[in-house]
């Protein structure tokens, strides 16, 4: 059983103050859960799992349906681009191949409605290339191929966040031509296959941020300008047919970060532009309380990563692939934390 039983016992108190660390803590700090349990290295509360089918990958779109969790495109150990989608299924614990997507790319922004997966813009090549590429899958009932969809019509970018709200997504920051970090804010309408880029763009411009949707708002946390070493502390809140609300900021700015929701909380895990360590990437991990605007810490990763993704299936959290140092370093590690 992944569950530890001090992570149980902090969520049925409702995550009592005294367990939990402050704000300002130094990054990579933990108090640990109480006497007698694990010592809070991240050793006991984090799980290996399976490594990743096919080898190590980086730069990926990570998303859940049902109990499987999806691992689209990415960069190889060897820096090279691909296709390939990649699916955990939780119940047995076991990998297998999807539908490969209709050409290589990587930085994806995808989500998922009403279990079809929603590719959204993306990258293409070693030199970053924004796309505008919009695709479709259903894994219970597409056996062939990935459907295309209409293309984002402009402001082309990928590793941008990406969440769903009813049948709409939404596409906030992301990396531009250039690589410069952008502010804009799209939507895709799922229903009629149409694009609304007449949307308030964000108070900065973000790129390799992450973040998510919770009781119809989109999130979007950290990420940075532009370059590893901008990173960011910034959290902001979006509600569709209002004005971006800037909220508690992220305890350990970074970017590159993978996000997954949680009954009503976002957690945040890794991340690259760490000085204060030779790899250069965060073992950080931090959930947000969207209701009450308040950050925790979790236990750190056991192997730190950075460009991943992460999903929930049935309260555990998966972290697959990524990479160990800043910039390229690909591995095929699979992770797992009991929420």
């Amino acid at each position: 059983m992944r569950t530890a039983l001090w992570l149980m016992a902090l969520a049925a108190c409702g995550g009592d103050d005294s367990m939990q660390l402050p704000i300002d803590a130094p990054p990579g700090s933990f108090d640990g859960p109480p006497d007698g349990m694990s010592d809070g290295s991240g050793a006991a509360e984090w799980q290996s799992e399976p490594a990743v089918v096919g080898g190590a990958i980086q730069e990926t779109a990570v998303v859940a349906v049902g109990e499987q969790v999806f691992v689209m495109g990415g960069f190889n150990a060897q820096i090279g681009v691909v296709p390939d989608v990649r699916i955990f299924d939780a119940a047995s614990d076991a990998w297998s191949n999807g539908i490969a997507l209709p050409r290589s790319m990587h930085h994806l922004n995808a989500a998922v409605v009403d279990g079809t997966i929603y590719i959204v813009g993306g990258m293409t090549g070693t030199n970053f290339a924004p796309q505008g590429d919009a695709l479709s899958w259903d894994p219970s009932t597409d056996i062939g191929s990935w459907t295309p969809r209409t293309a984002m019509p402009a402001n082309l970018r990928g590793a941008a966040v990406t969440g769903a709200i009813g049948t709409t997504i939404y596409v906030a920051g992301g990396l531009a031509s250039g690589g410069a970090a952008s502010s804009v804010l799209s939507a895709y309408d799922t229903l009629t296959d149409t694009w609304n880029t007449a949307l308030p763009p964000l108070p900065t411009a973000v790129d390799h941020g992450c973040g998510g949707v919770i009781d119809g708002k989109l999130y979007v946390i950290g990420g940075r300008a532009g370059g590893i070493g901008t990173i960011k502390t910034t959290v902001y809140e979006y509600t569709p047919g209002g004005a971006w609300v800037e909220k508690t900021p992220l305890p350990t700015g970074r970017g590159g970060t993978a996000c997954a929701v949680h009954e009503g909380t976002i957690v945040v895990i890794g991340g690259e532009g760490n000085a204060a360590a030779a790899s250069g990437v965060f073992p950080n991990v931090e959930q947000y309380d969207a209701a009450t605007d308040t950050w925790r810490t979790l236990p750190p990763m056991r192997t730190p990563r950075h460009g991943t993704g992460a999903a929930v299936v049935n309260g555990v959290l998966y972290v697959p692939g990524g990479a160990t140092t800043q910039a390229f370093g690909a591995v095929d590690t699979h992770e797992s934390l009991a929420l």
